[in-house]
């Protein structure tokens, strides 16, 4: 029940997004340059990618296993993610590059 209200609040963001995550299939594909650094924390880039409004509403999708990376449920909230990474959440899918 605590995440009914942030799915509502989702939905209104995701529809804003249409221009930075093209839409194929009802997957909104996407990519984050690393651009010289060597990882970015998993919360990190949820919140810089404007999947989550806020650092606490990234922590709380990751403990709800609603967050993939690379296939599999994600639980570390400050995951390093590197390049190769695939991460997947709600319709989005983002490549570390």
């Amino acid at each position: 029940m605590k995440f009914m209200n942030i799915l509502d609040n989702k939905d209104r963001n995701i529809q804003s997004m249409d221009k930075k995550f093209p839409s194929f299939g009802g997957v909104r594909r996407g990519s984050y340059e690393l651009k010289g650094e060597e990882y970015i924390e998993l919360i990190k880039l949820l919140k810089i990618m404007r999947i989550s409004e806020s650092g606490g509403q990234a922590k709380m999708m990751v403990e709800d296993g609603l967050v993939y990376r690379n296939g599999v449920p994600e639980f570390r909230k400050r995951a390093k993610l590197r390049a190769g990474d695939v991460i997947e959440v709600f319709e989005h899918e983002i490549k570390i590059i």
